[in-house]
């Protein structure tokens, strides 16, 4: 049997044991060890605040249909995009990956998972890579990804708004590109470890300091070159506008469900000519898209994690066994100040 964790209701969740899927030709089947829980995009779901379980989304028109019945309907279990998990069979003719391999790659929060080869072999983890790193492809492929749309220049002033683990990836990315990485967060615990690890040389606290005043203060009066927000909440991406230098470029990244209010578009927006750019791992900036794609954004996570160049282990804050799911989210969505990146362990990883 295959455990799966699934949402039966807003803020319910139990972990369900659904029969294995069948293996077939040119296929493997993988064990998962380790699944990360996303505390932006998922907790909507589990909110009940996402729009497909409210609306139906015409992939083909790309449009979001009100009064449609919605794309996602309860029990949801498609939760989680952040896997790494072990092969532990192969269909007869099948030579990689081999029986062993570390793979990682997005298959929802379940002890097992069954997968095309080729696609395994693609997503096989560099040897003697912690496997915990392999949680990080899609959500680092999404820092990546939007780092790209902010296009950094080496020596740009760079604002993250929003040091949750997305903003942590975005601030080590930034400061690697030969940035200054200002950070910006209520938490104080996420800027201390954004300054200890190194990646932003200063943070400031949206509650007690004048945000885009100070970053003009801090550059002789220009603002930041470059702002990303990464926390979805419209108060930030506001701030982050009034926070850039004229004809500077925002970069709004953080799932932002539902009404933004607090957006004052007659403001620095309009006077100052500043660029919004939506950063959505669905597409990548159309300029680069004939050699950039996410599996190329994935696998730039993980070789720059095996490179030495990102240090995302020290982002994972908690683990929890699969059977404790119901806590882990309960975590996430009630008690945010203490948790960052909370991840699953699967009985696999007991082995």
């Amino acid at each position: 049997m295959t455990s799966v964790v699934s949402l039966t209701a807003p803020r319910t969740i139990v972990v369900e044991e659904l029969p294995d899927a069948p293996l077939g030709a040119g296929q493997v089947r993988i064990e998962t060890l380790y699944s990360g829980i996303s505390a932006g995009t998922e907790l909507t779901a589990y909110r009940g605040t996402n729009p497909y379980l409210h609306k139906r989304w015409d992939a083909a028109r790309r449009l979001f249909e009100a009064g449609e019945a919605p794309s996602l309907a309860y029990p949801v279990r498609s939760l989680g995009y952040e896997e790494v998990g072990r092969v532990v069979e192969r269909a007869p003719g099948v030579e990689a990956p081999a029986v062993g391999d570390l793979v990682y790659g997005t298959w929802n929060h379940r002890s097992q998972h069954v997968a095309d080869a080729a696609w395994a072999a693609a997503r096989v983890l560099p040897a003697g890579l912690d496997p915990r790193c392999g949680i990080f492809s899609h959500i680092g492929a999404v820092a990546v990804n939007g780092v790209h749309d902010a296009a950094i220049r080496s020596g740009d002033t760079v604002a993250v708004f929003g040091l949750g683990v997305p903003g942590q990836i975005v601030a080590q990315l930034a400061r690697r590109s030969g940035a200054r990485v200002i950070g910006v967060d209520p938490i104080a615990g996420r800027r201390d470890l954004a300054q200890a690890l190194g990646t932003a040389q200063l943070t400031l606290d949206p509650r007690a300091d004048g945000v885009a005043e100070a970053m003009k203060d801090l550059t002789g009066g220009r603002g930041a070159d470059v702002a990303i927000e990464v926390s979805g909440v419209a108060a930030a991406l506001n701030e982050a506008i009034r926070a850039v230098a004229y004809s500077a470029r925002v970069v709004a990244m953080g799932f932002m469900p539902g009404e933004a209010r607090g957006l004052q578009l007659g403001d620095e927006f309009h006077h100052n000519r500043v660029q919004v750019v939506s950063s959505q791992i669905s597409g990548v900036d159309p300029a680069a898209s004939y050699r950039w794609d996410k599996p190329r954004l994935a696998a730039t996570t993980i070789a720059l994690q095996a490179e030495g160049i990102l240090d995302l282990l020290p982002l994972i804050s908690h683990t929890f066994d699969l059977a404790d799911a119901a806590a882990a989210f309960a975590l996430l969505d009630q008690r945010p100040e203490e948790a960052l990146q909370v991840v699953l362990r699967m009985p696999g990883a007991e082995a």
